[in-house]
């Protein structure tokens, strides 16, 4: 009985190793679609099927394993290069007084990602608020 035993679990062992790396590129490419997902219709990852749990929840084996990345803390996506920052102060610097509905129907965007961008733009001085509109500082 013993021998089986310890047979059985090296065979599990074993298949554990083998499937390891197939889960942890499924995390990736889950990741990768959500990403590119939210690039491509402006809307985030609201208008996909969560598959039973939270996005920001990660998904663990219940052992540490060696080799993989610890997280951050930091929920959402990775912070990108900028490229809407850009965009919206060239908008800012073409049309002074643009409002944000007015940016958002520009960059095909919904309007809310941009009351973070613009308060972090007036943060760093690039922008300004008057009015109801935003104008290059």
């Amino acid at each position: 009985m013993t021998d089986f035993l310890a047979e059985k679990r090296k065979e599990i062992d074993g298949r554990l190793r083998d499937l390891r790396p197939l889960v942890d590129e499924y995390e990736r490419l889950e990741q990768a679609s959500t990403a590119l997902a939210a690039v491509g219709n402006g809307a985030g990852a609201s208008g996909r099927r969560q598959s039973g749990r939270q996005a920001a929840e990660p998904r663990t084996s219940g052992r540490a394993s060696k080799g993989r990345r610890r997280t951050t803390g930091r929920r959402g996506r990775p912070k990108g290069s900028g490229a809407r920052s850009i965009q919206v102060l060239e908008l800012v610097r073409a049309r002074p007084g643009i409002t944000i509905g007015e940016l958002a129907g520009a960059m095909k965007i919904k309007a809310n990602y941009l009351y973070r961008v613009l308060p972090a733009l007036q943060k760093e001085k690039k922008v300004v608020k008057r009015g109801g509109g935003w104008h290059p500082a």
